[in-house]
């Protein structure tokens, strides 16, 4: 493993340690990311088993999946469409406290809507990966997740909002 400087930076955002043996297939920091959003998810599945989906637009249910699961795919596994990655430490700082800002509230908003579900909830839920999504996306260059974060978001905020009202 080796030390590298990116743009020559001072202090410690500009120092990434780098593995030797070429890049990798997996996006650790996505990994996590993913992981974290995933997690009340699986809670609520677990806790209100048999929720019907309100939303009848069969096209819209499937537009969210599809975003969905590309989102979460690209945020994971670097597969070669794109070379992508920080194009500054600023970047790399603006993605890491931007997510873990977002992140915070998305937890906290969950918690929140375990205790009682109402709209503004409910909507917060559905935007707040899109953004995470979409921040990491543009701060990576990675257009593919960008364009994914955009179909996840206007199907998972439509289906949202058909079951939330």
């Amino acid at each position: 493993m080796s030390v590298s400087v990116i743009g020559g930076a001072d202090g410690p955002t500009s120092i990434f340690l780098t593995e030797n043996y070429g890049p990798s297939w997996i996006n650790i920091f996505g990994l996590v990311i993913v992981i974290l959003i995933l997690l009340p998810n699986i809670m609520y599945a677990f806790k209100f088993r048999g929720v019907e989906n309100k939303c009848k637009n069969k096209v819209m249910n499937i537009i969210e999946q599809i975003g969905r699961y590309a989102s979460m795919f690209l945020m994971i596994f670097n597969i070669g469409l794109t070379e992508f990655g920080f194009s500054s430490p600023e970047a790399f700082v603006f993605c890491f406290v931007g997510n873990t800002l977002l992140l915070t509230a998305y937890w906290i908003i969950w918690m929140l809507y375990f205790k009682k579900i109402t709209f503004w909830k409910s909507m917060a839920l559905a935007i707040i990966p899109t953004i995470i999504f979409l921040l990491c996306g543009i701060t990576l260059g990675h257009y593919w997740l960008v364009l994914s974060a955009i179909v996840f978001g206007v199907g998972h905020i439509y289906v949202t909002y058909q079951n939330a009202r």
